[in-house]
């Protein structure tokens, strides 16, 4: 069972801080917003008061919401000389700030947050009876910390720990800035999707060295739960990975590209629902905006119950701003989606190129196996045919003998090593080496005034039988007889 106790970690960039965001954090509604809240969300009013917040120097103290968290970011930024690069842009691109959430399983936070008490958790219950239970605070202020010694205290701008809602948690937000004093999220979380869950990943480890103490572990890789996804640069290593054999490399790349395929299809239902979610949202944004329109037109013209009008439009604002945060998130999901479906596609002709330059390899391979294998065997033959002629000829009446006057397979019986070693020499080029060679061992000539060399494209094979015919007569006396056997 307490393996199922696990710590939660999760860091959403965002590009900026909107006012919403914050009310939201600090519980800075007002009476509306509150009716609001409590009839859409999962708050209980009751135990608002049980919240409270973390500032420098880890001092537990009640929520202040005299002062907003753009307010505070501003705040900071500007007396540490800090650019913030969406000020005056029209529509914020940069993103500024993390919005980091801990927590943990329900049971074990409840554990820590209220002891042995019994929280009603039916929508309208009345919980104010309960207790904050002093273990809450101490691990509030160990993940403070953690915070502030992984990003800087001076970048911790929110640190809102909530027990008003169904599972305690960290509303935490920081500002990314780097050593350079500018802010780039890129530098401190990670520039891409893939960097990022990698420096995710070792958050998590170093987060349960912190959370172990308070019973809560850290979840199952990946590579534990089985789970099919590989990152980028997983298949990377895969791709590059040594393998024994040529068969075992191809073998690899087509489980490879077997794998690609499954999440190149799934990157693509991703990009295609993201996209669907984001029509929606951006027609339910129209249609807000053109409510909110007729409703202030209707509110300016004294048309309809004013006090009931003004209900509306807060009503409808704040749908419109949950709209346009689901939009801002769903944007920064396809982005990243595209990001990488784009990457997995490429991936997928590395990965074919790869099996095809392996298939490429064990078809020269074979070739060049089945070469060496074939001037042996030919070797082998040549010599033994020889010596099977030998063997016979002598055997032969001088009529017969006289048939195979000046023909090569007799020569090479004769002297078969001087007539090879000459078409060595030729083979290679050397012709001076070769006549020279002809000439000692008893060779008059045989050949030819006309230029001698390889054929521009000749295979092999071609000129090797060319070069040996040209050693052959090269071997003979000027007399154009054979020469005589030493």
């Amino acid at each position: 069972m307490a393996n199922n106790i696990k710590q939660v970690m999760d860091i959403r960039p965002g590009k900026g801080m909107t006012t919403g965001q914050s009310d939201e954090h600090q519980r800075n509604w007002t009476e509306r917003g509150w009716e609001w809240a409590s009839k859409h969300g999962n708050y209980d009013r009751t135990r608002e008061r049980l919240n409270f917040e973390v500032i420098k120097g880890g001092k537990v103290v009640p929520v202040d919401k005299s002062k907003s968290i753009p307010d505070r970011m501003a705040e900071t930024l500007r007396e540490r000389g800090i650019k913030d690069p969406n000020a005056g842009l029209a529509e914020p691109k940069f993103r500024t700030v993390a919005n980091i959430i801990f927590g943990g399983s329900r049971e074990r936070m409840h554990e820590i947050a209220f002891g042995g008490q019994k929280v009603n958790l039916t929508h309208g219950a009345d919980n104010s009876h309960i207790r904050r239970n002093k273990e809450i605070e101490l691990w509030a202020q160990d993940v403070y910390r953690f915070a502030c010694d992984k990003w800087g205290e001076d970048n911790v701008i929110g640190f809102y720990v909530h027990l008003d809602e169904l599972n305690p948690h960290v509303h935490c937000t920081v500002i990314p800035v780097d050593e350079r004093n500018k802010i780039s999220f890129n530098k401190i979380f990670g520039g891409n999707i893939y960097d990022f869950k990698e420096r995710l990943f070792a958050l998590h480890d170093e987060l349960a060295k912190v959370n172990g103490k308070w019973g809560l572990n850290r979840g199952d890789s990946v590579s534990v739960t089985g789970a099919k996804h590989r990152t980028t640069e997983e298949y990377r290593r895969a791709l590059s990975r040594e393998c024994t054999t040529l068969e075992e490399q191809i073998g690899n790349g087509r489980e490879l590209l077997r794998q690609l395929h499954s999440d190149i299809r799934l990157a693509e239902k991703r990009v295609k629902g993201l996209s669907t979610m984001i029509a929606n949202q951006e027609q339910k944004k129209l249609e807000l905006e053109e409510e909110i329109r007729t409703v202030a037109t209707d509110l300016r013209t004294g048309k309809g119950n004013s006090e009931e009008l003004q209900k509306r439009i807060a009503k409808l604002d704040y749908e419109l701003q949950k709209v346009l945060e689901n939009l801002s998130d769903k944007r920064e999901k396809l982005a990243e989606a595209d990001c990488k479906l784009s990457e997995l596609k490429t991936l997928e002709a590395e990965s074919k190129d790869k099996v095809e330059s392996y298939r490429e390899e064990v078809r020269l391979a074979t070739y060049n196996l089945e070469n060496q294998v074939r001037y042996r065997l030919a070797e082998a033959m040549v010599g033994d045919i020889i010596q099977e002629f030998r063997t016979h000829f002598q055997s032969l009446g001088k009529d017969a003998q006289s048939v195979f006057d000046d023909s090569l397979i007799k020569d090479m019986a004769e002297h078969g090593e001087d007539i090879f070693k000459c078409a060595i020499y030729l083979f290679a080029n050397y012709v001076d080496l070769a006549t020279t060679f002809a000439e000692g061992h008893g060779g008059g000539g045989g050949g030819s005034d006309l230029p001698w060399g390889r054929k521009e494209d000749e295979e092999d094979r071609a000129w090797a039988r060319r070069c040996l015919q040209r050693a052959h007569r090269m071997m003979k006396p000027a007399g154009g007889k054979s020469v005589r056997k030493k």
